[in-house]
């Protein structure tokens, strides 16, 4: 290696930039932007001068290290590897591909943990909670997300003409896909925007006019667990988009129709969310008569 490579404020303003013009979405940005960030404060804290990650030198050495820190620290392994991509991003975009990581090699887990599988009954709970709590726009987001399957990202693609016309199209990635929208839940819409005075654009703004965000959907939910009766690790958007999925699959049996749906390029990623829970393999099992009963 003839040059000495450093993390610097401005490689990561060109960094964010170079992730924009890549159109990944801004949770995406977010969380990259953020390992990178840990990934070189960590590198600091490992100087025995500390004088800001700008001159601390990156290394083939101090990657590894750093993978191996984050393994000891009791991370999940899929926790890791989203951290060690960000930071291959990284090298890449700095044409760093000789400090590139490898990723941690999970075995392909065939079932999923009850632990963190919101169900249809659960849902229907924290819809419940939300409407008594008098929070309409939360009762009727989370009903869009889990009725449309689409991403927490892509709620911006909501609008009044989308209600109206009982569709929205959807460009993320790269790619365009067309989501439909319920009748019923688009008269629900449209409702919401004639009593907010919505006349056209986004339905789902904070009181100030502008786009709730991520943390903003995501602190909201739980807030719900409580009055709703459901685990906090169950509760998060992304889980109502999985909701979607099972009961989709389990009315169509159309697993390339879902994959378009949700704008999955392999139909590989679209079988992940209709892995069945630990449960229901465990009843399997159980019926298979292997074991006599005792006397």
């Amino acid at each position: 290696m003839s040059e000495n490579r450093y993390v610097t404020e401005e490689s990561l303003i060109r960094f964010q930039g170079f992730l924009q013009q890549e159109e990944r979405s801004a949770g995406t940005i977010e969380k990259y932007m953020r390992d990178v960030k840990n990934f070189a404060a960590w590198i600091e804290d490992q100087s025995s001068v500390p004088s800001g990650f700008s001159c601390c030198e990156v290394t083939k050495n101090t990657a590894v290290r750093w993978k191996q820190y984050l393994l000891q620290s009791g991370r999940a392994p899929s926790t890791v590897n989203s951290m060690l991509a960000a930071v291959n991003t990284y090298f890449k975009f700095m044409c760093w591909q000789d400090l590139r990581i490898k990723a941690i090699r999970l075995q392909k887990s065939f079932f999923r943990s009850s632990d963190r599988e919101l169900t249809k009954t659960e849902y229907e709970k924290l819809i419940s909670a939300a409407r008594r709590k008098g929070d309409e726009q939360l009762v009727l987001l989370m009903e869009t997300i889990c009725a449309t399957g689409i991403r927490v990202s892509e709620v911006r693609y909501i609008t009044r003409e989308a209600a109206a016309k009982g569709r929205t199209q959807i460009s993320l990635k790269g790619k365009l896909r067309t989501i439909l929208i319920p009748g019923q839940l688009c008269r629900k819409l449209q409702k919401y925007a004639r009593k907010k005075g919505i006349g056209s654009g986004e339905l789902f703004l904070t009181t100030g006019g502008r786009r709730l965000d991520r943390r903003q959907i995501w602190a909201k939910m739980k807030a719900l667990c409580g009055a709703a009766g459901v685990a906090r690790e169950k509760v998060f958007p992304h889980n109502l988009r999985h909701l979607f999925a099972r009961c989709f699959y389990r009315a169509s049996r159309d697993i390339s129709a879902l994959a378009n749906m949700l704008g999955h390029s392999s139909i590989e990623t679209t079988r992940i969310y209709l892995v069945s829970t630990e449960d229901v393999y465990a009843k399997k099992i159980a019926r298979l008569g292997l074991v006599q009963r005792t006397k």
